[in-house]
């Protein structure tokens, strides 16, 4: 209203209650608003040729509203908007009365304008630089809102969001809730610049290309719509992992500041001091800080991947049919495959893809472990994604958005994750499969699928209990029981990528390989110490270092085995004969590993010089075997 550059915003739902707006000359106040008859009277607004909150229809306001012009002396407020604002006033000047606003106990707080309205605690008004709002600005502490959606920009101060956020806010950033805009003008920039080409050769006409945008409009906006909820989802990922992510994301700052990347101090993220606070405090970084790490991890990645030929892999390189709408995919084919931005069109699609789902540190976390470059790293979660059917498991999760709690898609998602890192890890220690991407997806799909029927009755008894009362979980929790069976195999699917490799090797059908891995595990306790390796607590990136080659050991001598008891009995296909004469040939050596476990078992917790003792043993057992 009142050429407010996104106030339009108030026209995407028929269900909100605005009970006060502002703008530079009213103030408008509805305490018990009708949501259908507002919203269509907001709209008649929005549609004239010229409007202020003085063209709407007072007979529509509800008892004890009204509106008012912001040069008033004086505006009075009855007991039902005093109750709605929270104060006790019965008159208040129309600044006094826009910080009351700001300050309202209410589920929303949607920026529309242009200004600053709200700081933190620690900044002057002189720091904000927006005199005009100098007299109603707040601090963000002082909100008692429960979400800030920002559809202008610089309304809150990034400090002022963290604050606000700290205090139990929910709020992302101006550059977050405003992303949709700017991937709409990539896209349309991109569409123009790939007709432009196909009219030069006379291809369409003008009016032609008019229309064919005019059609295509409701699906780009399904596009960017789409990739910028994975924005918003990927933040809510970190916002649940917070805690375990601390470390990481410290790590990942440093990495930038010193490759001269980054300002700390500039993007008002955590010193060191503050960092270690947090930690202490079991408390991680915000949503508007993980806005901030999200949008450097995409500038690094987008660089970096530019700079390499991962746009010219062949399968990679097929994101940029589905960058585009769909009318445009076939009939112009040739001329999307030569479109003049099309590796930045590829490397951006890729970005932030990957990113979105993944997380900030990710990219950095598997360079630090493998040593890595960001474009393996990037085929390597290609591949884990193809091989895992990760995208179709994703696409099920969101297909629940408001059928089930959003705690349970994100335990979903995050399930997912732990896949995706260890079958990343998986391909980039074994990178000769990074050659070809493709390739390595046609080699190891197959397996894949052939292991997760099998699941979780080719696990042990402990494994395939835990596995069913995880199904069940999510069953009691709304999840359907294909997607719930699916989510709880997620971990032991992993197998797969060591089976296949073993099957290959020894020529070996792929269910007999995986049944004797889940077998041998079973006999081995493998699934008590991959517990307990995971309880392992990290209080630095070295203990994390640790723990995950114990991990990855644990991993490596239960493949090692697995191909050790098949060589001893090629001609065997039963897991419990193969397991068996295993036993009987190494006796002495499984006792002594036995008795080690036993003595583990009696610790309460056992720590990472037990474990790697344990591991020893598992590794003198598999020489010796």
């Amino acid at each position: 209203m009142s050429g407010d550059v996104f106030g339009n915003g108030m026209l995407l739902s028929e269900h909100i209650r605005l009970v006060a707006a502002f703008d530079h000359r009213h103030v408008f106040l509805d305490p018990s608003p009708d949501p259908q008859k507002s919203f269509r009277e907001r709209q008649r607004m929005f549609n004239l040729p010229r409007s202020s909150w003085a063209d709407y229809d007072a007979k529509l306001i509800s008892k004890g509203g009204g509106i008012y012009p912001r040069s008033a002396k004086s505006i009075p407020l009855s007991p039902e908007m005093r109750t709605v604002l929270g104060v006790q006033a019965e008159a208040l000047a129309p600044n006094e009365l826009i910080s009351a606003i700001l300050r309202a106990p209410v589920d929303l707080l949607y920026n529309g304008g242009i200004g600053t309205y709200v700081k933190s605690s620690a900044e002057s008004s002189v720091d904000v630089g927006d005199r005009s709002n100098d007299a109603i600005r707040v601090n963000g502490a002082q909100l008692r809102c429960k979400v800030v959606a920002e559809g202008g920009n610089l309304g809150f101060t990034q400090r002022g969001r963290i604050e606000f956020a700290l205090a139990g806010g929910r709020i992302n950033s101006d550059a977050i809730d405003n992303s949709a805009g700017v991937d709409c003008s990539d896209h349309e920039v991109n569409i123009k610049i790939l007709l432009g080409a196909v009219m030069r050769d006379g291809e369409m006409t003008e009016k032609q290309r008019n229309k064919l945008l005019a059609d295509m409009t409701d699906e780009v906006a399904s596009l960017v719509l789409r990739d910028n909820t994975f924005q918003t989802q990927s933040l809510s990922v970190a916002g649940a992992m917070a805690g375990g992510l601390l470390d990481a994301q410290e790590r990942f700052i440093r990495s930038l500041e010193r490759a001269g990347k980054l300002n700390r101090a500039l993007e008002f993220l955590p010193d060191d001091e503050e960092f270690a606070e947090r930690r202490a405090a079991k408390r991680g970084l915000t949503s508007p800080e993980n806005a901030v790490l999200l949008a450097y991890s995409k500038i690094a990645l987008y660089d970096d991947l530019l700079a390499s030929d991962v746009p010219e892999e062949p399968t990679i390189a097929s994101a940029i049919e589905r960058y585009f709408p769909q009318p445009l995919r076939e009939p112009y084919k040739a001329y999307v495959a030569q479109h003049a931005l099309r590796r930045e069109i590829i490397a951006t699609h890729v970005t932030n893809s990957m990113v979105n789902r993944v997380g900030s540190t990710f990219v950095h976390r598997m360079r630090e472990e493998t040593g890595a470059t960001s474009a393996d790293v990037v085929r390597a979660y290609i591949i884990t994604r193809e091989v895992f059917g990760l995208v179709d498991l994703w696409r099920a999760v969101e297909a629940l958005d408001y059928k089930v709690p959003n705690a349970v898609q994100t335990e979903m998602v995050t399930a997912a994750g732990r896949l995706i890192v260890r079958g990343t890890l998986w391909f980039l220690r074994n990178r000769t499969y990074l050659a070809d991407v493709a390739q390595a997806v046609g080699r190891f799909l197959p397996g894949t699928l052939a292991l997760a029927k099998m699941l979780p009755d080719a696990l042990p008894d402990g494994e395939r209990t835990a596995c069913r009362q995880a199904q069940a979980k999510l069953a009691a929790a709304g999840v359907p029981e294909a997607l719930a069976a699916r989510v709880a195999i997620v971990d032991s699917l992993f197998a797969a990528l060591d089976a296949v490799e073993v099957s290959a090797a020894l020529k070996c059908d792929v269910d007999v390989v995986a049944r004797l891995y889940f077998a041998l595990g079973g006999r081995l306790e493998f699934p008590w110490l991959r517990t307990r390796i995971d309880r392992l607590a990290t209080a630095s990136h070295w203990q994390a270092l640790a723990k995950a080659a114990l991990r990855d050991d644990l991993a490596s001598m239960q493949r090692q085995l697995t191909a050790v008891a098949l060589r001893a009995a090629p001609s065997e296909r039963d897991p419990a004969r193969l397991v068996a004469l295993w036993e009987a040939a190494h006796k002495m050596l499984l006792e002594r590993f036995g008795q080690v476990l036993a003595d583990l078992r009696t610790a309460e917790s056992p720590d990472f010089a037990m474990l790697s003792v344990a591991m020893r043993e598992l590794r003198n057992l598999a020489a010796r075997s």
